[in-house]
């Protein structure tokens, strides 16, 4: 009998144990710390190059020297991929990747540090704005009056796609149009091999936006803000020359694309 009841006894001990033992393992989880990540900056640092940087903060701080990958969201294949990293100092972390022009979603992550687990920070989109040659989508079309030539130096002499010269009959002109969806800004080196005067312009397609009177065998620039122009037209005409207007221009784009 007394066997009996130390078996009952040790049944009643082992039984109210158990709850204890679960209540405790989850107490601990649910105390478990919890690290955030969040992108603090995101911007364009070199725009001919086309440099992000990203500046993150990560409270608490992980351990020094703690590798963060950048995440960019890519559509076409439907996943994240890292596209560049960095190592953390303190709570922050800066991060440099060169990428083209383009608007993307990017997320900072970092790894499982006990007594932490992995964090993601939130997504935030970013258009990223890269200078590009004007003609590096090729020309929509060209015209003009007077015999007018638009010719785009061909990529093995000019690379960067920026590079063409313009010329037209005494009394003539010559345009282009080249699409502009996803730019903000043209920047146009001018050249005027003219014998006398030569007007140069930027259209938003037919409309005029702003234009540049240029004397014989002198260079200048001709810059304007093109944002909400999807279709830029460079024209060059004569004013008043014995052979015709004739410009060579080196042009850029600054474009999400």
């Amino acid at each position: 009998m007394r066997r009996v009841l130390i078996g009952l006894l040790t049944l009643l001990m082992l039984g109210s144990a158990a709850p204890s033992s679960v209540a405790a393992s989850g107490a601990a989880s649910g105390s478990a710390s919890v690290r955030t990540a969040k992108i603090y900056s995101i911007r364009t640092t070199d725009a001919t190059k086309g440099v992000i940087t990203v500046v993150g903060t990560l409270s608490p701080a992980p351990a020094a020297g703690t590798r963060i990958p950048l995440h960019q969201w890519i559509p076409s294949l439907k996943r994240w991929q890292e596209v560049a990293h960095g190592y953390s100092s303190g709570s922050s972390v800066t991060i440099t990747t060169v990428q083209p022009g383009s608007i993307r979603t990017y997320r900072i992550a970092v790894g499982p540090q006990a007594p932490y687990a992995a964090a993601i920070s939130p997504m935030i989109s970013f258009k990223h704005y890269v200078w590009r040659g004007m003609f590096k989508k090729g020309l929509l079309a060209a015209g003009g009056a007077g015999q007018p030539q638009f010719t785009v130096v061909p990529p093995k002499e000019g690379p960067r796609r920026s590079e063409a010269d313009l010329l037209a009959n005494q009394g003539g002109y010559v345009w282009g149009d080249v699409d502009s969806t996803g730019c903000r800004y043209s920047r146009n080196w001018l050249g005027n091999l003219t014998d006398g005067l030569a007007r140069v312009s930027l259209h938003n397609g037919t409309q005029a936006l702003t234009s540049v009177r240029m004397q014989q065998e002198t260079e200048t620039w001709l810059n304007y803000d093109i944002t909400g122009v999807t279709r830029l037209r460079l024209q060059v005409a004569d004013v008043r020359s014995g052979y015709g207007p004739y410009v060579s221009i080196d042009s850029l784009l600054l474009c999400t694309n």
